[in-house]
């Protein structure tokens, strides 16, 4: 780098030229002042007057701006400088908007993120004031838009942005109710030309400009959503709470219409194999493909050999791609009951990576062989071609194992599907030996109409055939956890550890409650628990029993760090089944393309700091996707109950506080409140040992009817009154937390 060069030991001061390139250049420190000059140009003793003079001339012809404390030539931003982000690019990028810039006319500046740090704290949102360090070296004629920085620091929080019901008041102004929960009570003031396009009746965004202590807090309405009595507005409800990404940058999508077919080079052709693909009748994408037949080995009598192939998602999202980006950010698909918010472009996801019945299909295949009583005695992975045989649902399949095949499962009997049943068997014994927590909860499943309404719940029967694709895609996790550990490279677990102490006592004692006990004295098992399960059998309160014992259990996490997979009873646990919709199956599958040495789209080389943060961040997408999933659930069946004000159910009481009492309806599992004040009851804390007599009081898993008072579709709740007799004695339990789902 040229240097600069000093004065004469005369003081002479620099040209006009030298000293407008030292301002605009790599060395002058961001605020560079008169001392800075001269010490920078050897300007010493009364040579320092003259060079004030010049600076003072300098500026006032227009060539320096700034205040003395911060020199900068004319038309070049300071290297540090105070923007508020107000904007975001088409590609999601955030814009900065200038300020303090001694009258100069506001720049645009795009912010690019800093080198990539896990575990910093969440970038600032729109609406928020930093400090930019911005290039010097990037002209406004070339910079994008108007230069380029990197935030330094962040001066002060964006307002806070909430989700709002929007209504006219007839002086003009409007208010906003926030659709949050924990914020329904709160009326918020919009103030005249504040409320943009919004309509009474809206759901919108709004940004907080004042909070309220002695008069309402004030907020501006930013985006209007459309109007809150669609059906189709509700799921958007949970994608905006929680910041769910659903739309794809364009280079995302550029990406992913770019990419073409896979070609058999590179791959082993298992196009002759009986691949079939068994889901759920509305499957949104089909990523997993089983087989199995009987193990000719000699020295495996009665064994078998099974084949899980899982598309190649690796193969086209490529290590630090636009769509490896997105995909890491969004961490998993969403699954609400009208829409999907997919990881992956529709390109990728329901295209390339569908492993269609007849089609030619890059996959990922772990073979795995088995003994009679279902034990793995070896594994091995193989990058594949595939073409499916056969796309069934759970119920076809189930129908050909009961004897009643269709047109399609007929002529696959013999060579595919009564193979797999064979090694379901198998599998079963291992299941039993191994003794996982087993949990029986139907799963309830939202049915809706084309205008996006609730028409009915169903409640699905569980299959062989729904367990039979669950044990195959259990020992395909364990199969590539292990394969991971024995070559020694880098993975995420699937960990699952076991409940806390407290999690423990208080289950305990809510099992004791009902008369059912929880062995003392030793390490607690997932057996341990399945003993309490089977007593609970046939009882009348045995869905409340399993439900409670599964709030009990810890939140399931991806970790480099193995601790288990509780649940599961197992020692090691990875997810490589479903790339399509889970970034760690990804990373997983990325893994063993590079432990196998089987060709592009391997992991890079990551510290193990970096796969915790990547796993610390796609643990927290998914507890974000399930708290979605559960609250649309929630919002779409009090819309449903609105229109049913007044009516009685028969429910069972699903929890208790002091406040009164939470019911679930027996007809569609709806969750409401019963305030104690309906009833004759006291606030009470848990635990009392004399609790305060009430009018009436009641345990735990009692029915009752109720009468349904209010419904609430935007926040999802629902108030009933007990009607009748009440019945039971007092219990003090609390309420159970939030489920811990997902293997």
């Amino acid at each position: 780098m040229k240097r600069i060069p000093k004065a004469d030991r005369h003081g002479a001061l620099p040209s006009r030229e030298a000293l407008l390139a030292y301002l605009g250049g790599p060395e002058a420190p961001d605020k560079a002042t008169k001392r800075d000059v001269a010490k920078a140009f050897g300007v010493k003793g009364e040579a320092k007057r003259a060079l004030k003079d010049m600076i003072v001339a300098l500026r006032e012809q227009g060539a320096i701006q700034g205040s003395r404390k911060a020199l900068t030539p004319a038309g070049r931003l300071p290297r540090l400088l105070a923007a508020r982000l107000l904007e975001r690019a088409r590609d999601g990028s955030l814009i900065a908007i200038t300020e303090d810039l001694d009258g100069a006319p506001p720049k645009r500046i795009l912010v690019l993120e800093g080198a990539k740090k896990r575990g910093r704290a969440p970038a600032p949102r729109l609406g928020a004031r930093v400090l930019l360090r911005t290039d010097p070296n990037t002209h406004p004629e070339r910079g994008a838009p108007d230069t380029i920085g990197r935030i330094v620091k962040l001066l002060e929080r964006a307002n806070p942005r909430l989700l709002a019901v929007y209504r006219t008041l007839p002086s003009g102004a409007g208010r906003a109710t926030p659709v949050d929960k924990r914020e329904r009570m709160r009326e918020i003031d919009v103030p005249r030309g504040m409320s943009g396009e919004a309509e009474d009746g809206d759901l919108v965004r709004i940004e907080i400009l004042r909070h309220g202590r002695s008069v309402n807090a004030a907020a501006r309405v930013f985006e209007r959503m459309g109007s809150v009595n669609s059906p189709k507005t509700i799921s958007l409800i949970a994608i905006a709470a929680h910041g769910v990404p659903d739309e794809f940058p364009e280079g995302v999508l550029a990406e992913s219409e770019a990419a073409k077919p896979a070609i058999l080079a590179g791959r082993e052709d298992w196009r002759d194999l009986a691949l079939l693909t068994i889901d759920p009748a509305d499957a949104r994408d089909h990523d997993d493909a089983v087989h199995a037949r009987a193990d000719d080995d000699p020295a495996n009598p009665g064994g078998h050999v099974l084949t899980v192939a899982i598309a190649d998602v690796a193969a086209f999202v490529l290590p630090g791609s636009a769509m490896d980006e997105e995909a890491e950010k969004r961490g998993n698909s969403v699954y609400l009951p009208d829409r999907v918010v997919p990881m992956l472009p529709e390109r990728i996801s329901n295209d390339l990576c569908s492993l269609r019945a007849g089609e030619d299909r890059a996959a990922l295949a772990a073979r795995i062989i088995i003994d009679a009583r279902g034990h793995k005695r070896s594994h091995s992975f193989h990058r594949i071609m595939m073409r499916s045989a056969a796309k069934l649902t759970y119920q076809q399949a189930q129908r050909a194992f009961d004897g009643q095949p269709d047109a399609t499962t007929r002529p696959l009997l013999a060579k595919a599907l009564k193979p797999l049943l064979a090694a379901y068997e198998a599998l079963k014994l291992e299941r039993a030996q191994r003794e996982p927590l087993d949990l029986d909860l139907k799963e309830r499943k939202l049915i809706l109409d084309e205008e996006g309404r609730l028409a009915r719940v169903d409640w699905p029967e569980r299959l062989d055939a729904h367990r039979l694709i669950e044990e195959f895609m259990i020992l395909a996790n364990v199969a590539a956890a292990q394969a991971l550990e024995e070559r020694e490279t880098a993975l995420l677990y699937r960990i699952h550890d076991a409940p806390s102490d407290a999690k423990i006592d208080s289950v305990r004692e809510f099992l004791k409650s009902l008369d059912l006990g929880l062995t003392r004295g030793e390490t607690l098992k997932p057996k341990h628990f399945n003993r309490a399960l089977d007593q609970a059998k046939g009882r009348a309160d045995s869905a409340l029993i399993n439900e409670t014992v599964l709030r009990s259990q810890s939140q399931a996490e991806y970790s480099p760090v193995n601790v288990g997979h509780f649940g599961l009873n197992l020692r090691r646990y990875a997810h490589f089944t479903s790339p399509i919709r889970r970034y760690a199956d990804l990373i997983v599958h990325r893994a063993l393309i590079r432990a196998y040495k089987l060709g592009p789209g391997g992991l890079p080389d990551l510290t193990e700091r970096q796969m915790e943060e990547i796993g610390q961040d796609i643990s927290r997408a998914e507890r974000r996707a399930m708290m979605a999933e559960r609250e649309t659930a929630d919002r779409i069946i009090a819309h449903y109950m609105s229109a049913h004000i007044g009516a009685t159910f028969e429910a069972r009481v699903s929890g208790i506080v002091g406040a009164g009492l939470f019911v679930r309806l027996k007809e569609n599992g709806a969750d409401g409140f019963v305030p104690a004040s309906s009833y004759g009851g006291v606030r009470a804390k848990f635990g009392a040992r004399k609790p305060e007599k009430a009018a009436a009081t009641f345990r735990l898993g009692d029915e009752v009817r109720v009468r349904l008072l209010e419904a609430a579709p935007i926040a999802g709740a629902l108030r009933f009154e007990i009607v009748g007799e009440a019945k039971g004695k007092a219990l003090g339990a609390r309420r159970p937390g939030p489920a811990r789902r997902g293997n």
